[in-house]
């Protein structure tokens, strides 16, 4: 099998270090790059992929807001999310959104490899991990928890509060003004009941929404 794939992701030695590594491996013919989620709708718009790998970590978008606007323009074709974000955080939300795996970063050589093969013919990918928590989620006879009912934004915005940021830091790191990010939070605050950042936090940290390892960034 050589694919034909699109890697998204911000950071340009990852994806340096993953298209050398699907090339060289024979997995894939031919390795596009882009950045940012404008980027890759851009080419997803103007050449056709086999396979669409796709950071949750982007500096104009949110993964998961690139995931829904890449399955209206090419439903067909398998994103597989691919994060440094812990699969209880964001896999869930990704899948409901159309993505057809999840992998972790932290992920070897092999699992990648098998991930992007096994979307390319058309079946789901999700490590026994993940398998564990969407068994969880689906045997769950009861109302949504809290952080549940936010959207994707308010849901970044709520594990970055809870990591410390400020609304500025939150703000640049989303590309928003921080009027808007003030807005979120408010709504954030509203749909869970909650009435400062502390609650906040605890609420995180308790529902185990945020790994505290500071390498875990993008």
């Amino acid at each position: 099998m050589s694919l034909n794939i699109l890697l998204i992701d911000d950071h340009a030695v990852v994806r340096q270090g993953v298209r050398q590594l699907l090339l060289d491996r024979g997995v894939a013919s031919a390795v596009q790059e882009a950045q940012t989620g404008a980027d890759a709708l851009e080419q997803v718009a103007q050449q056709p992929f086999d396979v669409i790998v796709l950071d949750i970590a982007l500096p104009d978008m949110n993964g998961v807001e690139v995931l829904k606007a890449l399955k209206r323009l090419v439903p067909r074709v398998p994103v597989l999310m691919f994060s440094m974000y812990r699969e209880d955080q964001y896999a869930v939300r990704a899948l409901k959104a159309g993505a057809a795996g999840y992998l972790s970063k932290t992920a070897d050589t092999a699992q990648m490899i098998y991930a992007i093969q096994q979307v390319a013919a058309g079946r789901k990918y999700v490590s026994l991990a993940m398998a564990e928590v969407l068994a969880n989620y689906v045997s769950f006879d009861g109302e949504p928890q809290p952080h549940e009912k936010l959207s994707d934004r308010e849901y970044q915005t709520l594990c970055m509060l809870a990591s410390g940021k400020r609304l500025t830091d939150v703000a640049q790191a989303l590309s928003l003004s921080v009027k808007t990010v003030s807005v979120y939070r408010t709504r954030l605050l509203e749909k869970m009941k909650l009435r400062n950042n502390a609650e906040l936090t605890f609420y995180v940290i308790s529902n185990r929404l945020l790994d505290l390892n500071p390498a875990m960034t993008g």
